[in-house]
């Protein structure tokens, strides 16, 4: 049998100020709600559980006087301090028992059960975390199985990343049962759901960002001389807290954080610097490996003024914020990426775990400071290969990453230009190259930048990204055409000649997706057509732009021959926050109006690799055999396509009937 032992004392018998604990819990506020959202019993339901969450952590310090000196709690391994620590055990403490109490909330408020009201309450609606996917469900689902000591223990392990014999001292000093096999349990449930870390940290366990639907309307106005009393929304007001604030890079401890004046989040000297042979050695390839560059990574004024602005920005900063990206201060000391001159302004870029920050410093003369800030989460070796540092007179500055050997300039409408190298300087900062003209139109060239990975970490790995006016450019990619008899195609890099071709057609649509967020962009040539009388080939191509936030739009084309290499062809469908044509919408049809040189009008259809049939309904009926159809009809009649694939599956096809 295990024995275990109570953790000594902190050396020199430190003690708790009532007001460090203020501030620890404010500063980890949306991370102690999650905690106690996930500790208390799901038999509470969504809406009470939201409640309750908000108010053990509001209610932890009950009891507490200030200016009274509290006892300490030993710091755990891997804890940077016992602020947090010391709140998190009276939340949980709270949770725990919480859970044990029958009927937490009245179900019903009535004349009849004056009971009195806990805050934070709301009346007249109900709470509950956003829905998420079938992994989060499961999980959901084997959580609300477990004991209450288990869902802390997994909370513990995988939220706040303490080794088994920490969480077990938490949950001995929270009064928890049977610590040891709590912290098993909480094993054994990570070991058997893939990614569960990831999942606990998902919108469907976070009791912050919520949506509302009301009570029974009907039962309600029935009711209404008996629910005069207002409700506290004091719930809602961490929202804007725990969108953004997500979890440290792994690998380090998170600071507490004393609000917005913090003084762990704007000391340089908390600043995490990575090393710079990192990135060889780690199967995470991306911002978390980046190392500290630049030639003022040791200026520490300048360094405070950037964390100062990101924490508190003053009136003399400008601050831009990116589509799905929010401006609230870091919740743990930020990684410092690059700190140096480019272009006579001072640049520091740092990165949170979650979001990138730009803070710009001009010269004498060069006008106000600047912090622009963007997502970047879940980034990748080709999302989190390149960052822009400065822009100006139609060009830009970027850093590339630690893992690009070589960078070079093409431009993506003329497929048949070769590749300009580009003298990068060692610590990574590009010359000023060319980027895309702002506005509406085209222009005669789409710059790119082509750049290409270390065999360290990967062999002749190349691909291609554009300025789309965010901090990280845009990841091109390509799916070729279905080839005979082959397997179903993947995306791949936008490299080669056929890639380019398909590319210097659909360059000009990035122009309207500038400023929206835009990770990345794959053009999927997903069918070829003989046009009627012997019009020759036509390609179909759908566009799928995926954003920062996950939703994708697309845009699918329809190309007749052009004697015109770049000829874009003519937009038939678009669809916003849809899965078609990437990796959970494989399959598609679509259609289009045709019109013949003769002068006759055709109802076009096309479809991917796994269509075997399409048929029409409507003014015309036909039926065709494979992944094309062609069928006379008038312009303005009534024509609806649809699709049938191998496995059975009706596909309605998008585009105009």
């Amino acid at each position: 049998m295990s024995t275990y032992s109570r953790p000594r004392p902190l050396a020199g018998g430190s003690r708790h100020h009532v007001e460090r604990a203020e501030a620890a819990l404010i500063g980890h506020y949306a991370r102690l709600v999650r905690l106690a959202y996930l500790t208390l019993p799901p038999a509470l339901g969504r809406h009470r559980r939201v409640l309750a969450a908000h108010a053990t952590v509001q209610r932890s310090l009950r009891g507490v006087r200030r200016g009274r000196r509290e006892p300490a709690l030993p710091a755990q391994r891997g804890e940077s301090s016992s602020d947090y620590a010391w709140v998190r055990l009276r939340v949980l403490r709270g949770a725990l028992a919480e859970g044990t109490r029958p009927g937490w909330w009245p179900p019903r408020l009535s004349a009849r059960a004056a009971l009195p009201l806990r805050l934070p309450a709301v009346l007249g609606l109900r709470l509950f975390p956003r829905a998420g996917g079938a992994g989060e469900l499961a999980l959901d689902q084997a959580l609300s199985e477990v004991r209450p000591e288990v869902r802390a223990a997994f909370a513990l392990l995988l939220l706040d990343g303490l080794p088994s014999e920490a969480v077990r001292a938490v949950l001995m000093q929270a009064d928890g049962r049977d610590p040891g096999g709590a912290v098993r349990a909480a094993e054994r449930l990570r070991s058997a759901h893939e990614d569960a870390e990831a999942l606990l940290r998902s919108e469907e366990f976070d009791p912050c960002t919520v949506h509302t639907r009301p009570t029974d309307l009907i039962r309600r106005r029935r009711r209404a001389r008996f629910v005069a009393m207002t409700g506290a929304l004091a719930v809602l007001t961490c929202t804007a807290l725990a969108v953004t604030s997500g979890p440290p890079d792994r690998g380090r401890t998170p600071a507490p954080v004393a609000g917005r004046g913090s003084a762990a989040v704007v000391d340089p000297a908390r600043l995490v610097r990575g090393g710079h042979g990192r990135w060889a050695d780690t199967s995470r390839v991306d911002f978390t490996v980046w190392p500290a560059r630049g030639s003022r990574a040791g200026d520490r004024a300048l360094l405070g003024r950037a964390l100062g602005a990101w924490a508190s920005p003053a009136g003399d900063v400008t601050v831009s914020v990116a589509s799905s990206t929010t401006a609230v201060p870091p919740s743990a000391p930020a990684r410092l990426l690059y700190a140096g001159e480019a272009d006579g302004d001072a640049v520091v870029l740092l990165h949170d775990g979650q979001r990138l920050a730009r803070y710009t410093e001009p010269g004498p003369g060069g006008g106000g400071r600047a912090l622009d800030l963007a997502r970047a989460d879940d980034a990748d070796v080709t999302s989190a290969a390149a960052v822009a540092l400065t822009r100006g007179g139609g060009a830009a500055r970027y850093l590339t990453a630690p893992w690009i050997a070589a960078a070079s300039t093409r431009d993506l409408l003329d497929p048949d230009a070769p590749a300009r190298e580009l003298e990068v300087a060692a610590d990574g900062v590009t010359p000023a190259v060319p980027r895309p003209v702002a506005g509406g139109g085209c222009g005669k060239s789409w710059p790119a930048l082509q750049l290409r990975s270390s065999r360290r970490i990967v062999e002749r790995h190349s691909f291609l990204v554009t300025d789309l006016g965010d901090l990280s450019p845009v990841h091109l990619t390509y799916t070729p055409p279905p080839g005979r008899g082959a397997p179903a195609r993947q995306p791949r890099e936008a490299t080669s000649g056929p890639a380019l071709v398909s590319w210097a057609r659909s360059a000009c649509l990035l122009r309207g997706m500038r400023g929206t967020g835009v990770r990345a962009v794959n053009d999927w040539a997903f069918a070829e057509q003989d046009l009627p009388e012997e019009a020759g080939p036509a390609v179909w191509t759908c566009t799928r732009v995926d954003t920062w936030r996950g939703p994708g739009d697309v845009l699918v084309r329809f190309r007749p021959p052009a004697r015109a290499l770049t000829a874009p062809g003519t937009v038939v469908a678009r669809r916003a926050d849809t899965a078609a044509c990437g990796r959970f919408g494989q399959h598609m049809v679509a259609q289009a109006r045709w019109r013949a040189p003769s002068g006759r009008w055709y109802v076009l259809a096309a479809g991917s690799r796994a269509v075997t049939r399409i048929e029409t309904a409507g003014s015309v009926r036909k039926t065709s055999a494979g992944t094309t159809l062609a069928v006379p009809a008038g312009r303005e009649a009534p024509v609806a396509v649809s699709g049938l694939t191998r496995d059975g599956d009706t596909l309605r096809a998008l585009g105009a009937g």
